[in-house]
Formats: structure tokens, sequence, C-alpha cells
């Protein structure tokens, strides 16, 4: 029974410990991910601990170490429960209608097309952003561009393909190649019908994993390259897509202070979006973030469309005349930005095996 105590606790410490290794091999990056599942497992195992303590004073630090790292996974993720929730921010008069989103990574293989036209008819939004779309899927949303007539394509068939639709007006659009010429983002700016402008980032790197690639250079790289590139825009910005990463992560705390950006699921719940199939191993990887002065109503997922990732939308306004979120905003410590231009240098230098 202490044998068993003493290797239960072993991994869920050691897996704990994992991300404090700057390494961007992915057995330090996904562990990460299972944040919340360690927590779930952690708490049980340390109150089992207190009926072994007579039992060797090794258990006595274990029970510290462990009791330590439940205290930093709670105070990490209670900030993405609604207890952080600020109160709700009152709409100026010179702000935007509201704007719906949807994002979803639709999963290439995924033949059920038709579930996600639905949920596009039924639920209208302004824009919608599709992930893993080839031209299978490409000629499947072709019933949506009657609705849609603003539209930028980026049809590739290695997972990495990104469609983008809008209602909305788009003065100008881009497709960057940050880390590498088959990894896009899709940068739009957009104009609503009461004349506020603003500017969409599809985002969508590669996973570190041991099936895809073995680290994590081209995702930092290509999200900090964004980061980058939005620091110092004086429009609105909403950045989104399937980041292949957790808000709380290093690399997104980076790219949060370098962007200058705020987390939209602070204070709004964990809100997980993959696996589809798999309720336990769930974790957040769509995120979105957002500059102060776009105001989130709603953040939400929707019901599977058949794919491994959960469709994500979320409803906001534009207030450019308001600061009250300007607080929320994180800055970069003293050689910080030096860190991201070398992550930034290592995924563009990075070349993939997996995408060959």
């Amino acid at each position: 029974m202490q044998i068993l105590f003493l290797v239960l606790s072993g991994l869920l410490i050691l897996l704990s410990l994992l991300p404090f290794i700057r390494c961007q091999h992915w057995i330090f990056r996904v562990a990460e991910f299972v944040k919340l599942q360690l927590l779930v497992f952690q708490v049980p195992v340390l109150a089992w601990g207190f009926y072994l303590l007579a039992g060797s004073p090794w258990i006595w630090a274990i029970q510290i170490v462990q009791a330590l790292l439940i205290a930093y996974h709670v105070f990490i993720l209670v900030r993405y429960t609604k207890f952080w929730r600020k109160d709700k921010y009152e709409k100026g008069k010179d702000a935007s209608d509201s704007i719906k989103i949807i994002s979803c990574n639709v999963l290439q293989f995924n033949k059920e097309h038709v579930r996600f036209i639905d949920l596009i008819r039924k639920e209208q939004p302004k824009i919608f952003l599709t992930m893993e779309s080839d031209a299978v899927w490409e000629k499947a949303l072709r019933v949506l561009e009657s609705d849609y007539p603003n539209v930028v394509k980026v049809t590739l068939d290695n997972t990495y393909g990104m469609h983008f639709y809008t209602k909305l007006k788009v003065n100008k659009s881009q497709i960057h190649y940050f880390v590498a010429d088959d990894i896009p983002s899709i940068e739009v700016e957009l104009e609503t019908e009461d004349g506020h402008r603003f500017v969409f980032f599809a985002v969508h790197p590669p996973p570190p994993s041991p099936t895809e690639e073995e680290n994590s250079k081209e995702r930092d790289g290509d999200l900090l390259s964004v980061a980058k590139k939005v620091r110092d825009y004086k429009m609105p910005v909403v950045v989104t897509g399937d980041f292949n990463n957790v808000a709380w992560a290093r690399s997104s705390v980076l790219f949060k202070k370098t962007s200058k950006l705020i987390d939209a699921r602070i204070g709004r719940g964990i809100l997980s979006t993959f696996h589809a199939n798999y309720w336990f191993f769930r974790v957040p990887l769509d995120l979105l973030f957002h500059s102060p002065n776009v105001f989130i109503d709603k953040l939400f997922i929707y019901p599977s469309v058949g794919s491994d990732h959960f469709p994500m939308g979320c409803t906001f306004f534009i207030d450019r005349y308001s600061d009250e979120q300007a607080e929320d905003i994180e800055h970069l410590e003293q050689g910080e930005m030096s860190e991201v231009n070398e992550l930034i240098i290592e995924g563009r230098a990075e070349e993939s095996d997996n995408r060959k």
C-alpha cells in the first residue's frame, strides 16, 4: 500500500514539476496541459497520505511537496473561474453593436460537414473561422458563401488549412507564414456596420506531441511572432484559433505580455475544447485574446460537430474610448523580450520532419 502511494505521489509530483523546466521537448510541454487533471488526482492522494504519516519520514516530505504543488495549481486555475470575475462593464454610447465569432478546428478528416454548417446557419455569427479545412471542407462550405461573401481561403491538406468567412466589410487581408511555408496565419482588418474598425488574427500553430512535432519551437515562434506584430497596433485586436497551447503555459503568458492583449478566459471558466471524445482529458486549446478596448459579453463552447475539438463562440463589442480594462494588461519583465526574440528565431530555424 505504501509503495503504491509513493509511486502515485512521485508521478504526480514529477508531472507537476516538468513544466518548470525550460525545455521545448514535448515531454515537458505536454505536462502543462493537464494541470486540472493533476489537481483532481493530487487532492485524494494527499488525503490518503495522512493515513500513512506514521509509516515513514519520507511521507512527510512528499506530503509537503504535494501540498505546495496543489496550492500552486489552485493559484493558477482559480483565475479561470467566476470567483475571479469582475463586475460586468457597462457599454458606452459610442460602443459598437455586438459581434459574434465562431472558431472551430473542424478536423480535416471529419466528414460530418453538415453539422458545422447547421451550427453556422443557426447561430448566424458575423465571423466564423475553420482550421484543418482542406479542399473537401472548402467545397462543403460554399453553401454559406451567399451569406458570408467576404472570404479568405488557405486550402491545405496538411491539417493546417484555414478558412475565414465574414459578413463584415473587409478593408484588407493578409496571409502570414511566420515560421514555415505550410503554417499560415490570417490577418484581416474589418469594419462593422456602425463604422468600428478592428483587426482579426487567426492562428493555428503545430502542437508538441509524440505524434506530431517533437518540440514546441514552431508553435512558440509562430505565436510570439503574432504577438510582436500586433503589439503596437492602434486599432482594437482579436486573436483567436487553435493555439495548441493552454493559457497558463509559459509561452502563452509571454504571448499575452508581448502582445499587450487580455486572456478572454479570465473569470469566465476553463472552457475546455479538446478532446471532444474523452471528457476527462479535455483541455482548453482554442484560446482568444483581445485588446483592452474589446469587451467580451460571452465566451462559450458549442456541442460537438464531429471534430475532436468543440467549436468556440464569443460575443463582444468595441469601445475605443473606454480604458476600464487597461489595468488588465500584463507587461514584460526584464529579460523577457530577449527570451521572446530567441524563441522566434528558434521557431523559424526549426525544420519539421512530421509534415514532409
